[in-house]
């Protein structure tokens, strides 16, 4: 066999491997468990500490691009107020956002079979306009919002009874991949109308918001990537797909180091052959 045809075999070998380690826990969940950081910690507590019978709004301000970092944020935030007895009013200040809410709300439905639609959760859609649309909810909820996503009047849902206006809800959390997002509502829910604020985004984006966690309080803890995902899910004891996506990332970068050492080792051996052939003449 020629070098070329035996660095294609190896080649084929590294990406066969590799498939089979990150398709293996996706199948079979390991549940491996990870270290929470003081953000996510500080996110769950703030969610935690509010009282049964809440409203919280969840902002869903991202598309199915980044669906893999931000949904199990929301599935596990939405399972976590649930459990706590919150109720909960989604938005989306991006156009695809009231369908990855409706994934969302659909998949937690299932977990809790006893939560009514109106009652329990709502999901009002999606509006342009980023900030300004949030300074008009701090006004009137209902002039922003008058239908819900499925045409229903605002008056007519039982989870609005005492809402009126941003500042009547308990706490918001904007999940969000770009621009407007999480630092558009720290900028109106908090610092105008002292709803405390919370959230996610990637993990790329995540240092940006770092500052807004100050004593002020502008942000309430930050979940970032994947990982705070799976930090959260262990908070609220449920192994979710999170946990299932990092036990497949983790064993997948254990596997490439383990290729980096072979490959090494392999590299030092053939450098030093002609040597120690040299030597023995």
């Amino acid at each position: 066999m020629s070098v070329n045809q035996n660095t294609q075999t190896e080649r084929r070998l590294i990406f066969l491997l590799l498939f089979i380690a990150v398709l293996v826990p996706l199948i079979f969940p390991i549940g491996w468990k990870t270290e929470v950081s003081p953000h996510a910690k500080m996110a769950y507590d703030m969610i935690d500490s509010k009282p049964e019978g809440s409203v919280a709004i969840l902002s869903f301000d991202y598309e199915p691009s980044t669906m893999t970092e931000l949904q199990p944020m929301a599935t596990a935030i939405i399972e976590h107020a649930w459990s706590k007895g919150h109720k909960i009013i989604a938005t989306a200040l991006w156009p695809q956002g009231p369908q990855v809410a409706d994934l969302a709300f659909k998949e937690m439905a299932a977990k809790f079979p006893d939560k009514v639609y109106g009652e329990d959760y709502v999901n009002l859609g999606y509006k342009p306009g980023g900030m300004v649309t949030i300074q008009a909810m701090g006004k009137s909820l209902k002039d922003v919002y008058p239908l819900d996503i499925n045409g229903k009047k605002y008056d007519d849902l039982p989870i609005f009874k005492n809402i009126r206006a941003l500042r009547d809800v308990t706490y918001a959390a904007s999940l969000s991949s770009g621009v407007p997002g999480i630092k558009e509502w720290i900028m109106v829910a908090h610092d105008v109308h002292s709803v405390p604020v919370t959230g996610g985004t990637t993990a790329v984006s995540a240092p940006g918001f770092l500052p807004y966690i100050n004593n002020q309080n502008q942000l309430y803890g930050l979940l970032g990537g994947l990982k705070a995902a799976s930090e959260y899910e262990i908070m609220i004891g449920t192994v979710g797909p999170a946990t299932v996506k990092m036990d497949a990332q983790s064993i997948a970068h254990l596997l490439i180091l383990i290729f980096i050492l072979v490959g090494n080792i392999k590299a030092w051996r053939i450098r030093h052959k002609p040597k120690q052939q040299a030597g023995t003449e």
